[in-house]
């Protein structure tokens, strides 16, 4: 039967016969074919006849196709039966091989442990390898799978469970570390963010205060005022109201009255408003002092205590004739004098033990006395933040001497 196959196979497909059909030039396709080639014969056609012309493709013969298709072509019987008899006696669960076609997995290749063909023996990669028949191959592998069992149980796979074991530890002693180390950074943050809060709160109620300063030192001087301007408001609505009196008598005892509350209403002292400014400003420290600590040494920052101070006048733009008198002698002061100065008036502070501002005001003339104001605040100041460096960076040196030790 396998030497009928290439008298099985439609010439078409190249595949066994499916449905043979036999044309009047009397050789045989499969019907699927046959309708593959009328189709596309019929694509090149304008119009359809009644039957259809077709070119047999292994004789060339011009045959004519009903015009009820190949269904109604005749059945060759005699192969059907031939290829139903044929596909019985090659059922599909025999082995073939996959390089060489239709030929049967027969034998065992030693060398590669694995079926071969003959052909693979002979002309394929396996020739010349030592082989062996299925069932003796099929025996002494059977007898061997002892030796595999003692190759998977050896000292090679111990090594590796015991590497795996070794794995999984070092997995876990890595993942606890992290675990840990983001606890720490939980913590770290959470203690930071807290001081940070502190702080800000800090500098949040100190600025409360010095705004209830503000409130105390204006208040009252606005509400003096306010009732100054009231009493001036109710005096000019009399003042018309009197213009509108017809009676001589009642007219001039009504003037004669608001003439004497208009002169004791101007008579009444008027605040003496002084100019001040706050000191020291908070972005200024944010910017000089925050914005150049590290971060750990944020919680020694004091918080400074913000008050009123009298407004600092070579702080001004210069606008008055006193204003540019002083600037001009603060600008002309040799930076030595300016030091000589201020030791002779911490001399005198200590010598006599009196306010600096006493001692100088009786001391030297007006416009001197107010230099020397605004420079002893200035050196103040400039102490002051160098009084703070240098407790910052004693700070930093006992830290550091302290992780050295």
């Amino acid at each position: 039967m396998h030497r009928l196959e290439e008298e099985l196979t439609c010439s078409i497909c190249c595949s066994i016969f499916e449905d043979p059909r036999v044309l009047s030039c009397s050789h045989t396709f499969c019907r699927n074919c046959l309708e593959g080639v009328i189709q596309l014969s019929s694509n090149f056609s304008i119009w359809r006849p009644l039957r259809v012309p077709l070119k047999c493709p292994n004789c060339r013969t011009i045959v004519e196709i009903p015009a009820a298709g190949t269904e109604s072509l005749p059945i060759n019987f005699a192969l059907k039966a031939i290829i139903e008899k044929y596909q019985q006696e090659d059922p599909s669960d025999v082995a073939t091989c996959s390089e060489h076609y239709r030929q049967p997995l027969n034998i065992y290749c030693l060398l590669d442990r694995k079926l071969v063909c003959g052909h693979c023996l002979t002309i394929g990669k396996h020739n010349g390898h030592p082989i062996d028949d299925l069932q003796s191959a099929y025996i002494k592998e059977k007898e061997s799978s002892g030796k595999l069992l003692e190759q998977l149980t050896d000292k090679h796979w111990t090594d590796v469970c015991l590497l795996i074991e070794k794995l999984k530890e070092q997995q876990s002693q890595c993942e606890s570390i992290v675990q840990d180390d983001k606890k720490v950074v939980v913590q770290y943050f959470k203690k930071l963010s807290n001081t940070l809060e502190h702080k800000k709160q800090a500098l949040l109620t100190a600025l409360d205060e010095v705004n209830t300063h503000i409130l105390e030192e204006y208040q009252p001087l606005i509400e003096k005022l306010e009732k100054i301007r009231e009493e001036q408001l109710e005096l000019m609505s009399l003042n018309t109201s009197i213009q509108k009196e017809e009676s001589p008598l009642s007219f001039l005892e009504k003037v004669g009255d608001l003439h004497l509350r208009i002169k004791a209403l101007k008579q009444k002292p008027l605040p003496d408003v002084k100019p001040v400014e706050i000191y020291p400003r908070i972005g200024h420290l944010l910017k000089d002092v925050w914005s150049k600590t590290e971060i750990g040494h944020i919680n020694k920052i004091l918080t400074p205590e913000i008050k009123l101070i009298p407004k600092r006048k070579f702080h001004s733009k210069g606008s008055g004739k006193e204003g540019r008198e002083s600037k001009e002698l603060l600008q002309a002061v040799n930076p030595l004098a300016v030091l000589l100065l201020f030791i002779i008036i911490v001399v005198t502070v200590f010598l006599f033990h009196k306010p600096v501002s006493s001692v100088v005001v009786k001391a030297t003339p007006a416009y001197i006395s107010e230099f020397l104001l605004l420079m002893y605040q200035d050196v103040c100041t400039h102490l002051q933040n160098i009084v703070d460096v240098l407790c910052h960076t004693f700070n930093l040196l006992m830290e550091f001497c302290g992780r050295i030790v």
